[in-house]
């Protein structure tokens, strides 16, 4: 799987770089035929707190799952997406099993 880090507004070190490569990495357990995954790093000021905000995108054949979480940790942020993306990769699974 080939996984592609984005951050706007900022330079992600590379502490929280190997955290993405290992979090959504783990994702090819539950479905091998990842293609790729986009992960994008935001910082948005919204009064006088920084939130930051993960968007994931996952290109699996036929589809694409998205997850996009705001906190105040990136770290918080990729594991609450790559639960969420966790979930519908196996109703993805289910439904391409049942077609077949």
């Amino acid at each position: 799987m080939d996984i592609r880090s984005q951050s706007i507004h900022f330079d992600a070190d590379v502490k929280l770089l190997d955290f993405i490569d290992k979090k959504v990495g783990k994702l090819s357990t539950f479905l091998d035929r990842i293609v790729s995954a986009d992960v994008i790093m935001k910082l948005e000021k919204t009064g006088q707190v920084q939130d930051k905000v993960v968007e994931i995108k996952l290109n699996v054949p036929g589809n694409i799952l998205l997850a996009k979480e705001t906190c105040k940790s990136f770290e918080e942020a990729i594991d609450l997406c790559a639960e969420s993306l966790r979930r519908q990769l196996l109703k993805y699974k289910g439904k391409v099993l049942d077609r077949h």
